[in-house]
């Protein structure tokens, strides 16, 4: 079964004088690898008179590099988007035989893959954590990943 739906997402700012804007990434567009199919999307950027880029990260996601040569007194950006929702199992995977038990060691070649993931967490993360999540999750955070 599947469900239809459009998403409008739309921000406006207004000054009071005219400014000059800085260059914009916009992060507002599905990636393609998605599993939800997205059946339309636009973009519509004020003031019109801009140019825009648009690049993939080294993730494959969708980054719009937008720059206004002139200046404006306002400012607004509307997405709208058409998607597709499917039930997906969340459950629909294979685990490897090295990772029935845990805890468990990754393979060299993938857990090279994932070395910046797997260190050390830095100590301002680590206080963000811990005055804005909860000290449990620290506490217990060499338990839940083992390289």
């Amino acid at each position: 079964m599947t469900i239809t739906v459009g998403i409008t997402h739309h921000t406006e700012y207004h000054y009071d004088k005219s400014i000059s804007m800085s260059p914009h990434t916009f992060r507002l567009r599905p990636a393609p690898h998605s599993r939800t199919p997205i059946k339309s999307y636009s973009l519509k950027v004020f003031p019109e008179d801009h140019f825009i880029n648009w690049q993939q990260d080294p993730f494959g996601n969708y980054l719009a590099r937008v720059v206004f040569p002139e200046k404006t007194k306002k400012f607004s950006f509307t997405v709208d988007l058409v998607a597709e929702l499917t039930v997906i199992n969340p459950f629909d995977f294979f685990l490897e035989s090295y990772a029935e038990t845990y805890p468990f060691k990754y393979e060299k070649r993938l857990a090279r893959d994932l070395a910046p993931y797997l260190g050390p967490v830095d100590l301002c993360c680590t206080y963000f954590t811990q005055q804005y999540i909860g000290s449990h999750i620290i506490e217990n955070a060499s338990d839940t990943i083992l390289a």
